[in-house]
């Protein structure tokens, strides 16, 4: 016999074999690529929340203090009780894909109101 394989019922099979995974693995990327963002901004939440709660403590007004770099579309809640305050941010995610579903991650700091000051500002 000849060193030659004849193309038999092999032939293609590579291509049906990607065919089926493609969408499998778009989905995975899609999934990991969401998850990433989804990490970062909680971090710029809990940078945020973390300077809003300190600019509070302060005396200064702990919402404004973080409007520039709060992540985008995020909302900032800055409470005083007593000697402590508590901020929280939620922002957003942007989920890879056109019909899934709205994530939003959030982040919460606490500070205490420094001594001597008349009241903390929300």
């Amino acid at each position: 016999m000849s060193g030659r394989r004849r193309a038999g019922r092999d032939r293609g099979s590579f291509t049906a074999e990607l065919a089926a995974g493609l969408p499998a693995l778009t989905l995975l990327l899609l999934t990991g690529l969401t998850a990433m963002d989804a990490v970062a901004t909680k971090a710029g939440c809990l940078a945020a929340a973390r300077d809003a709660a300190l600019a509070a403590s302060r005396g200064e007004a702990g919402a404004a203090a973080v409007a520039g770099t709060a992540p985008r579309g995020a909302q900032v809640r800055v409470a005083v009780d007593g000697d402590r305050v508590t901020a929280t941010v939620r922002a957003p995610v942007r989920a890879l894909g056109a019909r899934l579903p709205r994530l939003t991650v959030a982040a919460s700091a606490v500070a205490a109101v420094e001594p001597g000051l008349p009241e903390a500002r929300p």
